[in-house]
């Protein structure tokens, strides 16, 4: 099972649900170098048992192809004695205007495994894969999985609306889908924080499909912390809860 994390992009907006919506909340920093250094680390519940756990952190600055770069690491691991899972995504954002340069992921899953590299070109509008000669046409402004976590942050959301973005790096995966569909407060071992629940939408599979009834919430302040993801998986359903948490900002931070 292929359980990849889609990436996304603004674009256009659909109307907002029925009802008058609450007032604006509080746009995140736009400066990607904050993010330095910050790592989130989460549990993996499926039910009462824990069965492994998962990490997003920005790793630190980097440069690709003469372009100054924020380095985003993914990771998920966990199973049992009779299946074992482990993911991981890395992803180089350009922090000029935001855009995915290089998208890889290496995943185990069971007794499959499988290695995808990708790099992308906005400005000259295609990506490249690794082992294939062909070039494909990207998106304006593309993004991959893994810069979405990121990319979501820096979005102003209201509860109730409906937002469509059309910047996944792959076009035919497009519009990605995010329905902001209240607030809550949510209680995890790193914390109680107040959040807007968002329920993203992905074309072809992954954890945000949308058989999958996907939600995250995301602190309702500044920091656009994600701090629980919920899934629903072929075994049943779930959460990834935030355990501990480090702030960054540290924008010289080595990797």
């Amino acid at each position: 099972m292929r359980r990849s994390l889609a990436a996304a992009a603004l674009v256009a907006l659909a109307a907002p649900a029925a009802g008058q919506a609450p007032a604006p909340s509080a746009p995140a920093p736009v400066d990607p170098r904050a993010w330095v250094g910050e790592r989130l680390q989460y549990d993996a519940k499926f039910g009462f048992l824990n069965i492994g756990g998962a990490e997003l952190q920005v790793a630190g600055l980097d440069t690709l192809r003469g372009d100054s770069t924020l380095h985003i690491r993914f990771l998920i691991q966990g199973g049992n004695l009779l299946y074992r899972l482990r993911n991981e995504w890395d992803s180089w954002v350009a922090l000029g205007d935001f855009t995915s340069r290089r998208f890889i992921q290496d995943h185990e899953e069971g007794n499959r495994r499988y290695r995808n590299a990708y790099d992308i070109f906005p400005d000259s509008g295609f990506y490249r894969r690794e082992g294939v000669d062909s070039v494909l046409p990207t998106s304006a402004l593309p993004l991959d999985d893994a810069a979405f976590f990121y990319f979501v942050r820096t979005v102003e959301l209201e509860p109730g609306r409906r937002y469509e973005f059309h910047r996944y790096f792959k076009p035919d995966r497009n519009p990605v889908i995010l329905e902001v569909v209240g607030r809550d407060t949510v209680d995890v071992p790193a914390g109680r924080f107040d959040c807007l629940v968002v329920r993203p939408i992905i074309k072809g599979g992954g954890i945000f499909k949308e058989q999958a009834e996907g939600r995250m919430w995301i602190t309702n302040d500044a920091r656009r912390l994600v701090v629980q993801i919920k899934s629903k998986f072929y075994f049943g359903s779930l959460t990834f809860r935030l355990t501990r948490l480090r702030e960054g900002g540290a924008a010289t931070e080595a990797p």
